[in-house]
């Protein structure tokens, strides 16, 4: 039976990806309260660009319920989250999550992120993508990383350009945000993008 104190001996194993200015790793049970006080602050800044909040989503049962999907997720390789914290003070920023691994013939995954409302223009997302790229092509050796955005978010776009990601087209109805089906830009980085691009 699952019980939320297991959740940070879980994950234990999982790897901290260090930036300049940021790291990340895995959510722990003991984050929930700043994870909650900081999507709330944010959340009229972030509701337009996410799927609808549930009644709940800021609850400890509910962070209970994502920690558990998180951990099944690390466990079949099928999906990696990551909180990002700001190093000097220690604080929680945001989030990335790698999902939709597959394997085969594919080797590839998207990736989605968020960035609290108070923390958002310092270019901590740029940083926080990088420092989570050799993870995703030297570590877990993907091929090919893939983002959306809505065409109207032009601050996720110009961190995916900086990032180093390529714009690839437009995919109709693609996510349900918000409420609604909208349609999205989409991105690609591939393997070799990432070494000649970082020297790896």
């Amino acid at each position: 039976m699952f019980r939320f104190s297991d959740v940070p001996l879980a994950l234990m194993s999982t790897p901290r990806l260090q930036g300049e200015r940021v790291f990340l790793r895995a959510p722990a049970a003991d984050d929930w309260r700043e994870w909650a006080e900081l999507r709330a602050a944010s959340r009229a800044y972030l509701t337009p660009w996410e799927p609808t909040w549930g009644e709940d989503a800021l609850t400890r049962d509910a962070y209970r319920r994502r920690l558990r999907h998180y951990m099944q997720e690390w466990r079949a390789g099928e999906g990696y989250t990551f909180f990002i914290f700001r190093s000097n003070p220690r604080q929680l920023v945001g989030g990335i999550s790698v999902s939709n691994v597959r394997r085969g013939v594919a080797q590839s995954a998207n990736v989605g992120y968020w960035m609290g409302q108070a923390h958002a223009g310092q270019g901590l997302m740029t940083e926080a993508l990088r420092a989570m790229l050799p993870f995703i092509f030297d570590e877990i050796r993907l091929n090919r990383l893939e983002a959306a955005c809505l065409p109207s978010n032009g601050p996720s776009r110009a961190v995916l350009h900086k990032v180093g990601f390529r714009e690839e087209g437009i995919a109709r109805h693609y996510l349900k945000i918000n409420g609604k089906w909208h349609d999205h830009l989409l991105f690609g980085l591939l393997v070799g993008d990432y070494r000649t691009l970082y020297g790896r």
